[in-house]
């Protein structure tokens, strides 16, 4: 009976020795490469690393670009650019020495130099940052609150001649200003600003490589009063080219009555010269034709006095042996002169040799 019982084998039976060599090999091959995989890291060439384990950095900082490797599951890659970061703070509201508020717009550039204390300092980028602004704001502050306007504003080789201001029409306030010496200027402010900065930087691992001036501006209210100075000194400026252009226009203007006054005179002094020659002339006229016939002349202008002193409603009181009575008296005889020849007694008629004027008609006054 017992001899008709056969065992089964279990289908669980242990592997043999041979058959379990290449699968811990596997295993063992899978591992390392997890391993090699998980220890090994690049570094670009701008970048710079630090190892950090359990929070703590462990060894030297890691500059040099390639392949490195690391504990793996337990360090930690901390990677920081070597390249070039820019800064660039607030506008800041600040006083100059002669306390004028200014608004000031400043920006630098700074890099990495020390990733070991960089990491234990600031940590990262934006702890840099705000490092940056803490220092950079109180350095540029206290350079600009104790620096004058024209060495914030102007170089030190700054010069402004004469022409210049003549050109510029500058008032004495104006050219009071313009003429300020500059003691250190511009570049080196900022010359100052950079190297006391920089004095800071090595406790963060930070190198500050440089730092500018971007804008420099007066504050609002202060702007509004240099606007209305300018204004009020254009205005002045335009007033004094029209005060100007009206005195050259006046002269003008004097310069003009003065020679037609000048033209004037010598024309009237011509015509005066001229009706002068005139008047001569005629008293030679005159004085020739008396004398040819002093007799005729005296007719001629008694006739003429006639014409302007008798008329209507005049009464002429003169002497009976008055010249000019004489021939008034004839005017009865040429009464009757007049009325022969009217019918033919033209031999009446005295000759040209007579004594007798002529025969005149002349209205007897009333």
């Amino acid at each position: 009976m017992s001899q008709s019982l056969t065992i089964q084998s279990s289908p669980l039976r242990p592997m043999r020795r041979g058959q379990t060599t290449p699968v811990l090999i596997g295993l063992a091959v899978f591992v390392a490469i997890v391993l090699l995989l998980a220890s090994a890291y690049t570094v670009d060439e701008s970048e710079q690393v630090i190892i950090v384990q359990f929070g703590a950095p462990v060894g030297e900082p890691v500059t040099q670009a390639g392949l490195h490797f690391r504990v793996p599951f337990v360090q930690k890659v901390h990677r920081f650019d070597k390249r070039l970061f820019s800064w660039s703070g607030e506008p800041n509201q600040i006083p100059t020495v002669e306390e004028q508020f200014i608004l000031v717009d400043t920006s630098a550039r700074w890099r990495i130099v020390d990733p070991l204390r960089f990491l234990q300092s600031v940590q990262n980028e934006r702890g840099a940052q705000n490092r940056l602004n803490d220092i950079l704001d109180s350095v540029v502050r206290d350079k600009i609150a104790s620096s004058s306007l024209v060495d914030i504003v102007r170089s030190k080789d700054w010069k402004i001649s004469q022409d210049d201001l003549d050109r510029a029409m500058a008032s004495e306030g104006d050219e009071e200003i313009l003429l300020q010496k500059v003691v250190s200027g511009r570049a080196e402010l900022v010359k100052s600003i950079l190297e006391t900065a920089q004095e800071q930087m090595p406790e963060y691992g930070i190198e500050l490589v440089d730092i500018r001036i971007k804008r420099i501006n007066y504050v609002e209210s202060v702007q509004r009063q240099v606007f209305d100075r300018m204004i009020a000194e254009r205005q002045r400026i335009a007033e004094q080219f029209r005060s100007e252009g009206q005195g050259r226009a006046a002269e003008i203007e004097g310069e003009t009555d003065r020679l037609i006054a000048e033209i004037k005179s010598e024309a009237e002094r011509d015509a005066d010269i001229i009706r002068g020659l005139a008047d001569a002339e005629a008293t030679r006229v005159y004085n020739e034709a008396f004398g040819s016939d002093a007799e005729f002349y005296a007719f001629y202008r008694t006739l003429e006095s006639y014409t302007k002193s008798l008329g209507r409603g005049v009464t002429l009181v003169i002497g009976s042996d008055s010249d000019f009575f004489r021939y008034l008296r004839s005017s009865g005889e040429d009464s009757q002169v007049t009325a022969d020849a009217a019918t033919g007694g033209a031999s009446d008629l005295p000759s040209a040799d007579s004594d007798a004027p002529p025969a005149e008609h002349a209205e007897s006054p009333e």
